[in-house]
């Protein structure tokens, strides 16, 4: 009936303002806002352009910087073209430009004033990277100022190119506003911008997981064990050797780009080990060892997760189903298509899946593309699932888009038992369907409890075989 990662009550509708912020503690609004800001922000040119990854420039500045560097190179060759206008030779003409200026007939101080804003607002914005506009407001203020002054005292019924002298007059005053307007509106907010959506994320009750995992630090959660310690993505013995690939071709993402889905993995690992903390879980329904839960949440709604245990010891299982997701549809019947878009890296990707009809055929196949990232967080696996876009995976007009909230899978050894661990499955999307919520809610606990019988059968299908 619904994808594997992630299909609950409703994952909230205002998913876009900020990137970074228990859904569902940490004083609720943190969470909700964090993960719907993460995801618009992803593919946010704001946002990536206002960046300053590795100690870098920011995009935005660069081109403020360029723009600068293009304003004192085009009113030279402006002044120069002028020059060359009037027939002489250029030596002398030159000579009597510069070497012999006269405030009257040399428009040479115009390159002066533009090399001036050049180096001011190069050292000021480039070197120093203050990020105020009290710099370019001097600069714009005293160009403007001095040209001017140079009309009223330019002797104009001499010169032989009144026009072009007049449009390098002009040029050179647009260009000093131009640059005091792309800073003000452009470079300052989008860096801001940026920099409080990676303080916003960071700054929590829970920051020193989030910080230590983005910056590679020691991390509060698992101390004994290093910063989240993961195995080899395939460990031998492993039951997929190799991971399945779809057809769809990969993109070429910016280095901008993949750090914001490295974030936003981050984010929802964070998240996901929040809400398995959780105390305030009510058990919905019971089949043998196989619950569902149930969580209400003011703002993302009804929460589901399932408990079991599996005879599997947990990285083998999280190599079934994070390895192995495009086998899902072969041994699962809520699941039609599975498989992996595209890898950011060996503990983050990209899936696509498609669920099949539901609740007697009440609820049509949906598609999902999600983000996945898993992790070792104190002997325990996390895998990680949020919603996200991908350039090659818009919406279609075949299935209905539905969206993951934060949840995914955790595996958790249990004592004495190396062979078997205890699974644990939270969902939380928005199916984007009009039904009865107690309908809903019976047909998601229906399905999870199918899911546990069918991975218990394939697991134990799979290691009598090998």
């Amino acid at each position: 009936m619904y994808p594997e990662e992630a299909r609950g009550q409703e994952w909230p509708h205002n998913y876009q303002s900020v990137a970074n912020q228990s859904p569902l503690d940490m004083s609720h609004s943190y969470s909700v806002n964090t993960i719907q800001s993460l995801r618009d922000y992803i593919i946010s040119e704001d946002l990536l352009a206002g960046q300053r990854l590795d100690g870098r420039m920011s995009n935005v500045r660069r081109f403020f910087c360029l723009f600068v560097t293009f304003d004192f190179l085009f009113i030279s060759l402006m002044w120069l073209i002028c020059v060359m206008l009037n027939g002489e030779n250029i030596v002398d003409a030159l000579k009597k430009q510069i070497v012999h200026y006269n405030v009257h007939t040399s428009l040479f101080d115009l390159v002066f004033i533009a090399f001036g804003r050049f180096l001011l607002l190069l050292f000021f914005y480039a070197i120093l990277y203050i990020n105020h506009w009290t710099v370019i407001s001097i600069s714009t203020a005293l160009s403007c100022a001095l040209l001017t002054a140079k009309v009223f005292m330019f002797d104009w019924p001499k010169s032989s190119q009144p026009i072009f002298e007049v449009l390098l007059v002009l040029a050179s005053f647009i260009l000093s506003w131009g640059e005091a307007w792309f800073l003000d509106f452009k470079v300052i907010p989008q860096e801001v911008h940026a920099n409080r959506y990676l303080i916003t994320a960071t700054e929590s009750e829970r920051a020193p997981l989030i910080r230590s995992y983005v910056q590679g630090l020691p991390s509060m959660y698992s101390e004994s064990v290093g910063n989240f310690y993961s195995p080899m993505v395939t460990p031998e013995g492993s039951l997929h050797a190799e991971e399945d690939e779809c057809n769809i071709r990969p993109c070429r993402f910016t280095h901008e780009q993949e750090e914001n889905y490295r974030h936003l993995a981050a984010v929802t690992l964070q998240l996901t080990w929040d809400l398995f903390q959780k105390t305030d879980w009510k058990l919905e329904r019971q089949h043998n060892l196989d619950c569902v839960y149930v969580r209400k949440d003011p703002k993302s709604g009804s929460i589901f997760k399932l408990e079991t245990e599996i005879n599997i010891p947990p990285r083998y299982l999280l190599d079934e189903l994070y390895c192995g997701i495009g086998n899902l549809s072969n041994w699962t019947s809520s699941v039609k298509e599975s498989y992996k878009v595209q890898a950011i890296d060996e503990h983050t990707d990209i899936t696509y899946q498609i669920s099949e009809d539901g609740a007697g055929g009440l609820v049509s196949s949906r598609d999902f593309v999600n983000l996945r990232h898993w992790a070792n967080i104190n002997d325990t696996y996390v895998m990680a699932c949020v919603k996200c876009d991908h350039p090659r995976l818009p919406p279609n007009k075949k299935y209905i888009r539905a969206e993951n909230g934060v949840g995914g899978y955790i595996f958790e050894a249990i004592s004495n038992e190396e062979s078997k661990c205890r699974f644990i499955w939270i969902i939380n999307p928005n199916l984007n369907i009009k039904m009865p919520k107690f309908i809903l809610d019976k047909e998601i606990t229906k399905m999870m409890l199918g899911f546990a019988q069918d991975l218990k059968t394939h697991i134990h299908n799979a290691r009598r075989n090998d």
